[in-house]
């Protein structure tokens, strides 16, 4: 019953970051800011914004499909069934990090990743500690 999703939805929906600026955070730089460091977080933080997109997009069309407002795709019954089972759903897996974590545990860490992005657009400089193994592509 794809409708039991609706309440892990609204969690997941109410916690779940806005997309980073990428505009305006462009705008701050110039072109001797473009450093390594920050070419890498410009990246993690585009790469943040596909997923979250992804994510926000999925539910949001499952939401739909339960009030009747969109017919029901397979697509949407996987997501239901992935949410219902704590599991990453494959759609959001295909544009995330690498992951074994059931969903609530890998949430929280998404939580923690989009806090790392923000701090570095703000700052747009090295700073004092990374998490390496936090980037999408952390090679």
């Amino acid at each position: 019953d794809i409708s039991a999703s609706q309440v892990i939805i609204d969690t997941y929906m109410g916690q779940l970051p806005s997309n980073l600026d990428m505009i305006e955070i462009r705008s701050r730089l110039k072109e001797s800011d473009y450093t390594p460091f920050v070419i890498v977080s410009l990246q993690e933080s585009e790469r943040m914004n596909l997923l979250l997109t992804a994510m926000r997009t999925s539910m949001t069309e499952l939401e739909l499909g339960i009030t009747g407002a969109l017919n029901v795709t397979e697509k949407m019954e996987a997501l239901s069934a992935s949410l219902q089972l704590n599991k990453v759903n494959p759609l959001w897996a295909e544009v995330a990090y690498p992951s074994l974590k059931t969903l609530s545990a890998w949430f929280a860490d998404l939580l923690l990743r989009v806090e790392q992005d923000v701090e570095w657009t703000k700052t747009l400089k090295l700073l004092k500690s990374v998490w390496i193994s936090g980037l999408f592509n952390s090679m």
